[in-house]
């Protein structure tokens, strides 16, 4: 049986990933409302991976979605609709030394410009190996 994945959501002003120690160093983190448009963020992912699927490829897909569970599409300025969203692969290696049977910690962020979105109630949708967490948000009306 495969192990699976504990991932946890952060919403925050600015994040950066320190690739080397798997720590994401984070600005006012933890909100749930914000005015629309958006001011630029960060969305940051803290997972375990199991002992068992350590240098393993692991998919996942981070995608911005409506209250109803719609995907968000932006108009870009040549008039083409794209989703709000990141997908790849985490691969996380055993440290030398770490006890038999350890969580290894893996971290990403995802940065993000101002977004034009309507008020409203909106949520970052992780996938990853088994797993579905959630992180939603208001974005109300900036007057």
């Amino acid at each position: 049986m495969v192990s699976a994945v504990d991932a946890q959501l952060i919403l925050c002003d600015a994040a950066q990933a320190d690739p080397a120690g798997g720590k994401v160093h984070m600005l006012g983190a933890g909100w749930s409302v914000t005015s629309s448009p958006t001011a630029p963020h960060s969305v940051v992912v803290l997972a375990k991976i199991p002992w068992d699927r350590a240098n393993q490829k692991i998919r996942f897909s981070l995608v911005l979605r409506t209250a109803d569970g719609e995907a968000v599409t932006l108009q870009t300025p040549d008039g083409r609709d794209v989703g709000v969203e990141h997908e790849g692969d985490v691969e996380v290696g055993r440290p030398p030394g770490i006890p038999h049977g350890s969580m290894l910690d893996t971290s990403f962020v995802l940065n993000l410009p101002p977004l034009p979105l309507s008020p409203g109630r909106y949520e970052w949708r992780l996938e990853i190996a088994e797993e579905t967490r959630f992180a939603a948000f208001t974005a109300r009306s900036a007057g």
